[in-house]
């Protein structure tokens, strides 16, 4: 128990250590995302990256939380249906979620679980479908989003990596706004860039890069840092 306390602390810095110098950088990716919607309002986000195990996921569950400590309503949900991350993250049931609403057409009350922080809604994936790109290019997913936003400030999505599969590039076209998220360590050059390059074709509003396990040489810190004009 103790050790799953310890992982969800890791996860959860935004929350569990807010004076950190990680933390302090998702309340700056939170405050230029502020800067983004001066053109054109972003309610619903999707957070991505290029491949896998460069840490969307985090970055999802940490902005949301700290887009909740500003009051504003924010609803997390975990589009991941093949590889679900955000159950494990927060330490709730999986039983009923996002697959169970899509696919039989669960009510929203039934699966939407509170959060840690007040303001903030987790809809985890729910139960794996065995056809998890059919159901989100559906008409019926792309009309849910829009009933979502009549609830709350802010959607943040976390979606499959966009290389891996189909799921990422559907989404992102119902989406109002896209974050990518690459890893200063991991994250090869032409990856990122042939992910921006789908993203594009797919007609996504990319709106920033998040730059995930940057060390500086001064305090030797871990941050995220955010572009909100991605380079080419």
């Amino acid at each position: 128990m103790r050790k799953k306390s310890k992982e969800r602390e890791q996860f959860l810095i935004s929350q569990q250590n807010m004076k950190s110098v990680v933390a302090e950088a998702y309340r700056t990716l939170r405050t230029n995302l502020g800067f983004t919607e001066l053109g054109r309002p972003c309610k619903a986000i999707l957070i991505t990256s290029p491949r896998i195990m460069e840490g969307k996921s985090t970055t999802s569950a940490n902005l949301a939380i700290v887009m909740a400590q500003t009051e504003q309503k924010v609803l997390l949900v975990d589009c991941d249906l093949r590889k679900p991350a955000q159950h494990k993250i927060f330490n709730v049931s999986n039983y009923i979620g996002l697959a169970n609403c899509l696919c039989q057409r669960f009510p929203l009350n039934e699966a939407i679980k509170p959060g840690p922080v007040q303001n903030l809604d987790i809809l985890t994936a729910g139960p794996i479908p065995p056809n998890p790109t059919e159901i989100l290019s559906s008409e019926h997913t792309r009309t849910f989003w829009a009933d979502l936003k009549e609830h709350y400030d802010y959607i943040l999505v976390d979606s499959p990596p966009v290389l891996s599969v189909a799921d990422a590039s559907i989404l992102s076209s119902q989406m109002d706004g896209v974050l990518m998220v690459v890893n200063s360590g991991t994250t090869r050059i032409e990856h990122a860039k042939e992910a921006k390059e789908q993203l594009t074709k797919a007609n996504a509003h990319l709106i920033g890069v998040v730059l995930n396990q940057f060390k500086t040489t001064r305090d030797k810190h871990q941050y995220y840092y955010y572009s909100s004009e991605p380079s080419s």
